[in-house]
């Protein structure tokens, strides 16, 4: 398949998240990422559209069939597996390798705190899922898959990761829903500023 056939078949798979597409000029340029949860792949085609080396991880196969013939010639990999399984895929392989996580509509709370150790110095985590409130507006509503009021703010912080944006909000579209986003830097973003650099 071509890469423009590849791209045909992207029409029938989601736009991305704004907020990735929004922040996705942050990460290092040809840079490795990681989509975590990426279900049918609408992240990973954005993102190696843009240049990006994607590797694409679901426990989906089918979400996972329909990225791989979307896909073509686009830089994707894809690998089935079991996020939530006793032994985590992605470490220790991939440690301090990643210039950017990608984590979208997905929560598990017992492997959160591995994402920071695979970023590169200078890496980029995206992460945007419903929060708390959303039981009153529609599912999910276990707390299991919610998060909790400032809890992405948090595990910045525990991480010593730099915030570059967060937002806690309702979200009309494209469903009513409360959310929770952060896009955040491992070290110091390389501009932080437009002014920075000017003599």
């Amino acid at each position: 398949m071509t890469e423009a056939a590849g791209l045909n078949a992207h029409q029938a798979i989601a736009n991305p998240s704004p907020w990735v597409v929004r922040f996705a000029p942050w990460i290092k340029t040809g840079g490795a990422v990681l989509d975590i949860a990426a279900g049918s792949g609408r992240h990973s085609l954005f993102l190696a559209q843009q240049g990006f080396t994607v590797l694409a991880i679901d426990r989906d196969a089918e979400a996972l069939g329909l990225l791989k013939g979307a896909a073509g010639n686009l830089p994707i990999t894809t690998h089935e597996q079991d996020l939530e399984g006793v032994n985590w895929p992605l470490l220790p392989d991939r440690l301090g390798l990643v210039d950017a996580i990608v984590v979208t509509n997905y929560l598990y709370r017992p492997y959160l705190d591995a994402l920071p150790a695979l970023l590169a110095e200078g890496g980029i985590l995206l992460y945007e899922t419903f929060a708390h409130g959303n039981a009153e507006i529609g599912k999910p509503s276990n707390p299991d898959f919610l998060l909790q009021k400032g809890e992405l703010l948090n595990f910045a912080l525990r991480h010593d990761l730099t915030v570059l944006a967060y937002e806690d909000l309702y979200q009309p579209q494209p469903k009513p829903a409360m959310i929770q986003r952060l896009c955040a830097v491992k070290g110091e973003p390389k501009e932080r500023h437009p002014l920075q650099f000017k003599g």
